[in-house]
This record gives structure tokens, sequence and C-alpha cells, in this order.
């Protein structure tokens, strides 16, 4: 059994000015902005919610096969990919692109300017999946991608009868509110944080009751509140796992998703796969990067066994 995971593979480019952006830009000034910030520490992380979810799914044991689109700078991240034992047949590398990137600079403030290249993500669209689907696929999810590969790729699936999680993320600017709601209702199972959640029912006009029966579940996550999981006629609480320490939430959704599906691959019920999610999230938080944290089995089960009071087989 394997879980399609559709959606960005990118490359993060973090660095930190070590000062305050305020104290270099006259606000009077605006107009005719020309700075420069040196930036004497910086790292290079993979990043991209399909290679996040991809890489937390494979962690926990399961069985993803990554579906996006990279460039001709890809062969470092494809590497990383292989060397967790990640299934690479169905991404599609375009040679005339680069794989997109995010160029984040982070001041003392924690203000950020980011620069966003797409790349090859807005040609993601021309990596098919009708008539490509592996015999072993029973879950997919689709994650931010551009836009018409969101549109697609979802409706590749659901014709195909596949359950699938939609998770669009930081692409909900992109949708208007007629295709948002065609995707919605072609999912089976939509994933929103709790912003997010308020950007869908203001751009659909539904609201929580007539989103619920649209899906047969709705994931709402809350930061250290936790998280929400509409499902029949149940709301069930999902309380936010402990980390040992705070660093780095960039990346949190993409592993609560992650155990989300693992959750669903193995039929564990909501309330165990809520809390799976959960605790992924905290073993995320814990580490710079999206995917430089790790653990063994016997490791998250003890802590799972320590967040929620019970054994996770």
């Amino acid at each position: 059994m394997s879980t399609l995971v559709c959606g960005s593979l990118a490359f993060d480019t973090i660095m930190v000015f070590q000062d305050r952006f305020k104290a270099h830009i006259l606000p009077d000034q605006v107009h005719m902005l020309n700075v420069s910030f040196t930036v004497p520490e910086m790292r290079r992380d993979f990043g991209g919610c399909a290679g996040n979810i991809a890489y937390n799914l494979k962690l926990l044991g399961g069985n993803p096969l990554i579906v996006g689109t990279a460039g001709q700078d890809f062969t470092p991240y494809l590497e990383h990919l292989t060397a967790q034992g990640l299934d690479t047949s169905l991404l599609r590398i375009l040679p005339d692109h680069y794989t997109a990137q995010a160029f984040i600079t982070t001041d003392l403030d924690d203000n950020q300017i980011t620069a966003f290249h797409p790349g090859a993500m807005f040609q993601a669209h021309e990596n098919h999946l009708e008539g490509r689907i592996p015999a072993g696929v029973r879950w997919a999810i689709i994650s931010p991608d551009g836009l018409g590969a969101m549109v697609q790729h979802l409706e590749d699936l659901t014709n195909a009868g596949i359950p699938t999680l939609f998770d669009p993320g930081q692409g909900l600017p992109l949708f208007d509110a007629e295709t948002l709601t065609r995707l919605i209702d072609r999912a089976d199972y939509l994933t929103v944080n709790d912003y997010e959640f308020q950007m869908v029912q203001a751009r659909t006009g539904l609201d929580t009751t007539e989103l619920r029966q649209r899906l047969k579940a709705l994931i709402v996550t809350r930061g250290e509140r936790g998280s929400i999981i509409y499902h029949g006629g149940q709301e069930i609480t999902i309380p936010a796992a402990k980390p040992k320490t705070v660093l780095d939430p960039t990346g949190c959704g993409d592993a609560y998703r992650a155990g989300l599906l693992y959750g669903l691959e193995r039929n564990l019920g909501w309330e165990v796969s809520g809390r799976i999610a959960s605790l992924m999230g905290a073993y995320k938080i814990e580490s710079a990067g999206t995917q430089n944290h790790r653990f063994t089995w016997p490791e998250f089960q003890a802590r799972y066994r320590d967040n929620f009071g019970q054994h996770l087989d």
C-alpha cells in the first residue's frame, strides 16, 4: 500500500541579518528603496510541501510516492530523497527550469523578507497522473503546488477512485470561489490551519456545518492549541504534543499531514491519527529546517505514551 504525495519541491535558502531592518529603511523613502544587507549566517534546506510530507511519512514507516516537478539544479535534492529510500519515479525534471526556491532573510526582530521563484513548480500541470497511478496506491494528498497542477491532480485522483486529502495551504490565494468550492466537493478530506479555515469560509461562503456536509472529514490545526477533526457527527479535539524545545516552526503543518496519512494508511482511526500528527509537529519544531529531524519507532512510541498516556503499536 502506498500514498501519492502531490505538491511542490523547493530549495529554502535561509539567511540571518544581525541587525534590524527598520534601522536601515527610511519610512519616507520606501518609494525609492535601495538597500543591501550583509548576512553572515546562511543555510540551504530541502523543502517544498511534497518533499516535506513525503520525508515525514517515510520516517513513520509509510510508503509515499512523490508527484512533482523540479529543475536542472535538482540533483542534490534527488540524492537526498534517494538516500531516504523515497520513491521518485513520478517526479518530472524540467531541464529548462530551476527548481522552485525561496530566499528568506530574517532580522533580529524575526521580521522576514522573502523572495520566491516558482520555477519548475509552475509547470507541475505537465506531470499528468491520468493512466500513471500505480496499482498499489490507496491514498493521496494534494498539497500546495501550481494552481493548474492542484486542480488537475485532484480531478485525476478522484476520477480514479483514490481517497484524497486536500491541503490548499499557502496556495489558497490562487483559487477563485468557484474552483475552490469544486475541489472541496471532489476531495474526501480537507486539512487547513485555523487562519486558512477562515480564508476558505470567506472565499467559498460556506460555514463549518456546510463544509462538514461536503466532506468525509475536516481537519483544522490550531498551533499550540492542538487541532480539531470534524468527522461525521463527531468533533474530535486533539491535544498539542509538547516539544522539548521550540526552534523552527517551518514545516510543522507538513509533518502533521504526514501523521494523518500514516494513520489513514493503517486505518488507525481519527483520534490516534490526530495524535500521531500532533507528535510529528512537535518533532519538527525541535529542529532547524524541514527535513533534518529523525527518530526511531521505539522513541516515537515512548513520546506518544508520555504525551497522551496511551500505547501505540
